[in-house]
Formats: C-alpha cells, structure tokens, sequence
C-alpha cells in the first residue's frame, strides 16, 4: 500500500479542530469538579464507608501514602481475584497463572495495561467488567489527581497541604472519567464497535460450517481504555481487532479519545496559575512535538513503498501511523497495527516518543506533570545562561527542587538502559526476544522502555508470561510508575511551602514563543542524551541494513 500524504493531513487537520472546540469547556468542566462544591450523596456514603474525611487536605507525604496504598491493596486485589477466577466464574474461566495475575495487576493498577495474555480465551467478562475496566478508571484518576497536587503545589504559597488523595479520586472517577466514558461509549457502538453480554456466538455462514464470534462489552471498556491512556484491549489484537475498531472513522475517533484528557489539562493548569498564557504555553510546546514526531513518524512509513505486512488494510499506512504515533506519545499503549511489523525508522520513532517521557501531550495526568517538571529545568537552565534568578510562576527553583526534577528527570531512563542491558545478557530472557541481530535488541529496548513509560504496547515478538521477564517488566512498570510520582508529590511539597516572590525586570518570561522553544528543545535534547546510544545499537542499526 502506498502512503497518502492527503490521508494524512486530512487527519491531522479533523483531530485540532476537535480538539480545539472542546478544549475550554471540557478544561472548565475539569475544573469545576476539582474545584469542587457540595459532595454527593454517593460520594459522601463512600467517604463515611471509607473512613476518609473529605475536607481535611493532606501534605504531600500524606498524598503519596494515600496513592501508594490505594495501588498496593489494588494490585493484591487483582493478583488474587485472577488466581480464584475459576471459584467465581463455576469453572467457565480456568485460574490466570501466577506470573501472568502478577504481571497484569501490576501492569493495570499503573496505567499501563501490557498484556501477556490473550483477554477474550484467558479472563471471562466478570473480570473485564468489573475488575480491568474499573482498575482503568482507577489508575487514570490517579494520574490526574498527581498533576493536579503538582498544580496545587506551584500555584499556592506558604503551606504544605496539597488537596486530599481520597477526594480527589472520588470526584475524578465519578464526575469526570466516568460522564466521558458513558458519552464514547454510546458513540463507539454508533461507529460499529460490539457492546452485548455474551462471550460467544455461533455463526452458521452459507458454507453450513459453524464458528464462535466473540462478543462482550467491549465499547464500555475500549471508552474508559482511550480516555484514561490505558490501552489493554478486550481482544488480543487490541485496536486492530474489528470488533473494537471497525472502519476509519472509528479509528480517528479512537485517536481523538486518546489525546482529549491530556490536551485539555494545561487549560486547567492556566486557570489555576491565574495566567492562561502558562496553559497555553505548555499547550503549545505538547502540539508542536505532537505535531514533528507525527509527520517524522509518517515520513518514516512514506520512505518503504508498497507497505502492508502488519498493517490493517482497514485503514492503511497513514491512519496506523497516526494512531502509533499517539498511542506512543501519550501512556495509552493500543495499536491498530503491528509495530513490530513497523519499517525499523518508523518503529525507532515509535520507541522515541516513548523516550520522550510521554509528554506530548502525554498519559493522562502523567503528561502534564512531567511537562512542568520540564518547565521547571527549562528555567534553571535559562536562568544560568542570561544570568537571571530562575523563578517559576512567583517561586524561586532552587537546589532541592532542581535535584527532585533531576531524579526525576533520570528515574525513567536509568530503569530502561540497565533492565535492558541485563536482559541482553541473560539468555533465558534473551530468547524471548525471537528476533536476531539489531531487531532483537530493539524488542527487547522497546518492551522495557514502554514498561517503565507505563505505555504497554509491544515488538510484538517479545513473549513475556515465563518467571523472568515478567518480574522485570514488573518491576519497570511498577518503579517507573510511582518513583516518578513520589518525586513529583515531593516537589509539588516543596513549592507549596514557599512565599510567591514580585516579577521584576530581572525575572524571566515563561510563556510565550521564545520560551516555548527552549522548552520542546530541553525535552528532546534530554532524550538524544540519554537514549541515542541505544537507538543507535537498535533501531537505527537495523535501518542502515535494511
């Protein structure tokens, strides 16, 4: 199949101005809910049946304690309901092998939905209702509820409370993400994609021969799986499968779903700054690498003429490239196309946007936290260079919080280079990656990079059910989850304590075109530092041989 570059732009040109029109008022509803109000009766029967009370705000300690045991008592929840799933479903679904149940209640509690398992023969609609689908919603509240105490912590002076973890989570989960899920759902079963109640149907085609269809809610579940960035599909071939993604215009829809939450977040950021120019700023910087990692990703696809192995024909090479390069900047992980069947450019620019740290616009909440940790080393480093005091929105960035962002900063990418060397030389790793040569490399890099980036998706050759890379995958998605959000809570601590400061002739602009730039270049030049020499062993190598 040959590109078409008129497919592309028409694509890209339909998703801005979606997203554009819904920008302010989804951002304003957004920040209504966290602004708050009266609690609901609902709300109020899970707070007293909690024991939380909803009004006493936390510091950032306590915010992190309150995100670190909801996800431990969730992951144990998992792990154990997938073991028994053979008591509660009369023996319809056999028990999830331990490693399996391990590696995928990590994997959902931490947004990152990577799955070893084939969903629609292994798990029974039991566990994709009401454990996966709501684990969806879970994990993606939290996400937004860290990148709101990050807000809270910049934008508030001399204090150390930073909201309360418990409400927050309420009010996200049940006047937010769930309102927007009900409303995708109803409009991807409009587009085609199955939403009934049985596992399978029998199929008499003309032929008299018989086939089971598998059925399921699958439209509910693939609402919350784009919006919360979560990515686990209901079938095996997740967004490739025509049961959750059945023509073009679906297709599209899903790429919008994807990136709406993390587009409309720096609106909610300008709002609570008092200065939408910040908002917008982070906005711009999110859709100008949004925008250069797309089309070099498509140039990648339009340099191999007469593509089509591991491409939908559904949709050819212009729609899977955009949904792969969404699926990839943001922490979403589904895929309508083989990225391991990916010309080595286009996958290495897959794996790229990963690196990037999902900032562009990034998972949801998780993309704009770690863009205003970004902000954060921007202004120091522009500070140094025309010998200004580093201030950000009224707060002086000083050592502690330069060495939180470096941790930061580092955490991510020091996981992916040591757990991916490791595995290169232990030879029962190793052989789950099929592959020879630079491309066997690349699996093994990609898995490990999309774990520790929470995204998910797969080299699809890799095969990690066995004890060993289901452990260190599980360890990646799980440090690479919550080292970076105690950094951040910490941070987000850090600032609050500290009194705003006056602007003065000596403070530094942090919006605007000029900073802007500085911005997205910090974001890319921190990536080539970190991750060029193992691109260059993997995907790049395999290019030139190609």
């Amino acid at each position: 199949m040959q590109y078409s570059w008129f497919s592309y732009l028409t694509q890209i040109a339909v998703l801005i101005l979606l997203l554009a029109v819904l920008h302010r008022p989804l951002g304003m509803y957004l920040h209504s809910v966290l602004e708050g109000g009266k609690h609901s009766r609902v709300e109020r029967l899970l707070y007293r049946a909690s024991g939380v009370s909803p009004g006493a705000e936390q510091n950032w300690l306590g915010y992190a304690r309150g995100v670190l045991v909801f996800s431990i008592v969730s992951v144990l929840a998992i792990y154990l309901c997938l073991r028994l799933q053979a008591l509660y479903t009369g023996g319809g679904s056999a028990a999830v092998d331990p490693w399996t149940a391990m590696n995928t209640a990590i994997s959902f509690v931490t947004n990152t939905n990577w799955q070893v398992y084939v969903p629609e023969s292994t798990v029974g609609i039991a566990v994709q209702m009401a454990l996966l689908a709501v684990q969806n919603f879970l994990s993606a509240a939290v996400g937004i509820c860290v990148a709101v105490a990050l807000m809270r912590g910049l934008t508030r002076a001399g204090t150390d409370r930073l909201g309360n973890f418990w409400t927050d989570l309420v009010r996200l989960s049940l006047r937010f993400l769930l309102p927007l899920s009900v409303i995708a759902a109803v409009l991807l079963v409009v587009t085609g994609v199955v939403q009934n109640f049985w596992a399978t149907a029998v199929h008499n085609p003309f032929t008299g021969a018989s086939q089971m269809i598998p059925g399921g809610p699958v439209a509910s579940q693939e609402a919350i799986k784009l919006l919360g960035t979560n990515g686990g599909g209901y079938f095996n071939a997740n967004s490739a499968h025509p049961f959750e993604n059945p023509n073009s215009f679906s297709s599209l829809f899903e790429v919008f779903l994807i990136l709406l939450i993390p587009s409309v977040l720096p609106w909610v950021f300008g709002r609570m700054a008092r200065d939408a120019r910040q908002g917008y700023t982070v906005l711009g910087v999110m859709g100008g690498l949004w925008l250069l990692t797309t089309t070099a990703l498509a140039g990648a696809l339009a340099a191999y003429p007469g593509l089509g192995e591991g491409l939908e024909q559904r949709f050819g090479p212009a729609a899977s490239g955009v949904f792969a390069s969404a699926t990839t900047l943001t922490s979403t992980g589904a895929v309508n196309a083989a990225h391991d069947s990916l010309p080595p450019l286009a996958g290495g620019m897959a794996l790229f946007d990963m690196m990037l740290g999902e900032v562009a616009p990034g998972g949801v909440g998780s993309g704009l936290y770690g863009m205003l940790v970004l902000a954060v080393v921007t202004v120091f480093l522009a500070g140094l260079m025309v010998g200004r005091t580093p201030e950000y929105l009224g707060k002086k960035v000083q050592a502690r919080h330069m060495t939180l962002a470096a941790l930061y900063l580092l955490a991510v990418p020091v996981l992916v280079l040591v757990l991916t060397g490791v595995s290169v030389m232990i030879p029962g790793v190793l052989s789950q990656a099929p592959s020879q040569g630079p491309h066997q490399f690349s699996e093994l890099l990609y898995a490990f990079t999309s774990g520790a980036n929470n995204n998910g998706s797969a080299f699809g050759g890799v095969t990690s059910s066995g004890p060993a890379l289901s452990t260190m995958l599980g360890i990646a998605m799980w440090l690479g989850r919550f080292v970076g959000i105690i950094l951040v809570l910490a941070l987000a601590g850090a600032f609050a304590r500290q009194p705003k400061v006056p602007e003065s002739a000596g403070t530094l602009p942090t919006h605007g075109v000029l900073f802007g730039t500085m911005f997205a270049g910090v974001a890319v030049l921190l990536t080539a530092l970190n991750y060029l020499p193992a691109l260059a062993l993997g995907p790049l190598a395999e290019g030139m041989l190609t």
